[in-house]
């Protein structure tokens, strides 16, 4: 039975012992890299994290393990009061998939939003590095209630700036920041949706596709009439 004192060694011995590998193929169909995967779901991972508790310690271990679970488990376990630029930027050298930079993006705005490392894993062209940066844009914008309307407003400059990178999880995740500073509220619309039909009327591909999508999504009537503020 795991607990808050469990060693990293003995939670790598029950998820091994709780994997199913039949789950690796649903993964697989969703664009996750499978190839040191064991088989447990996010959920169950959860619910692992919630037994065994936020220990960085253990964390660290378990980041140096291979395994996608493992990894994932580690992303959910770190102390934020106790990650650093460096060792964010660090972590993000290692992600592999989608889902583990979405994981990760979370706990790196718990940390506190940051537009310079924002800024830093953008600069990056490592395509998971780089989606981090506007993954946790997205997520920022939702989550941090209490974080001024300027600070996304001020993130467009960088979205527009990324919106023709054509790699597929990098332009979804820049697409996916724009939608959400659209509709934190009004006062963030406005800016947004310019943005958005700036970018659709692009000659690039790629920016076309990032302005049509957002401006489709921030025009939505039934959206709009969500929008607070």
């Amino acid at each position: 039975m795991l607990s808050r004192n469990s060693s990293a060694d003995a939670v790598l011995a029950a998820l091994e012992a709780s994997a199913d590998p039949a789950l690796i193929a649903g993964m697989d169909r969703v664009g996750i890299r499978t190839e040191h995967a064991i088989g447990l779901s996010n959920p169950a991972l959860r619910q692992i994290a919630r037994q065994i508790g936020v220990d960085h310690a253990r964390a660290v271990a378990l980041w140096q393990s291979p395994v996608r679970e493992a990894k994932l488990l580690a992303l959910l376990t770190f102390d934020p009061k106790r990650l650093k630029p460096e060792e964010m930027f660090a972590l993000a050298g290692d992600f592999t998939s989608w889902e583990m930079v979405d994981m990760a993006a979370d706990l790196f705005v718990e940390t506190g939003l940051e537009p310079a490392l924002i800024a830093r894993f953008a600069a990056d062209d490592r395509e998971f590095v780089r989606r981090t940066a506007f993954a946790m844009i997205a997520g920022a914008a939702v989550h941090c209630k209490s974080e001024p309307d300027e600070t996304f407003i001020a993130f467009l400059p960088l979205i527009e700036a990324h919106a023709g990178d054509d790699r597929n999880f990098v332009k979804k995740a820049v697409n996916w920041a724009l939608r959400n500073i659209g509709m934190r509220n009004r006062a963030c619309h406005q800016p947004a949706l310019a943005l958005a039909e700036k970018l659709a009327e692009s000659d690039d591909r790629t920016r076309r596709w990032v302005g049509r999508d957002a401006v489709k999504y921030l025009s939505d009537p039934k959206r709009l009439a969500r929008l607070k503020g």
